[in-house]
């Protein structure tokens, strides 16, 4: 799986389940201890709308503090699509592979970036899910692929600010269950 069909992937799980929230649930606990279900759309919307001003090359200085608080409105949902949309304009566009990106640990390749997006709209996706009470959304090929491409990097972090501790998971469990697992997450929910 390459990179643009992970994130479409990754993007469609997000958006599928920011699609099921219902009015009552905008306030509901994620496995994100400090996040409500309305804080983790938050934070992947403000993300999102920082891709396009990353892949066209301005720096955190440049993009400043615009995207910081309440990036949601009266409509969570319709700021997820807005910015969701715009952000895959962006990773689409002819070269924005092959660019550098400022990043809060310094300057780095554009497809690290999109991995790490992809994983972070996968896990968020999750713990949605879990907030709101949905089925599990991450396909086992894009948690395999995952697993792959970035499982070294969650390593890394773990029991950081960033990422909790590890969560045992069996061996022979599914990918996203392993997935879950080097994110600090309980697959078990």
């Amino acid at each position: 799986m390459n990179l643009l069909d992970a994130h479409g992937a990754a993007l469609r799980e997000f958006d599928e389940t920011v699609h099921r929230v219902t009015g009552g649930q905008w306030d509901a606990a994620t496995p994100c201890t400090e996040w409500t279900v309305r804080d983790v759309v938050n934070h992947l919307v403000s993300e999102q709308l920082w891709v396009p001003h990353l892949l066209a090359g301005q720096t955190l200085d440049e993009v400043g503090d615009r995207y910081d608080g309440d990036v949601l409105g009266e409509d969570p949902v319709a700021a997820w699509e807005r910015a969701s949309a715009a952000a895959r304009e962006a990773w689409l566009e002819p070269g924005a592979l092959g660019r550098r990106v400022h990043l809060s640990f310094g300057e780095s390749d554009a497809t690290l970036y999109g991995w790490q997006m992809t994983l972070d709209l996968s896990v968020h996706a999750w713990d949605l899910a879990m907030g709101i009470g949905a089925p599990q959304p991450i396909a086992d090929d894009l948690a395999e692929e995952l697993l792959i491409r970035v499982g070294s990097q969650l390593k890394a972090i773990q029991g950081t600010d960033l990422l909790g501790e590890e969560v045992p998971v069996p061996a022979d469990a599914p990918a996203a269950d392993r997935l879950l697992g080097l994110a600090g997450r309980d697959p078990r929910g």
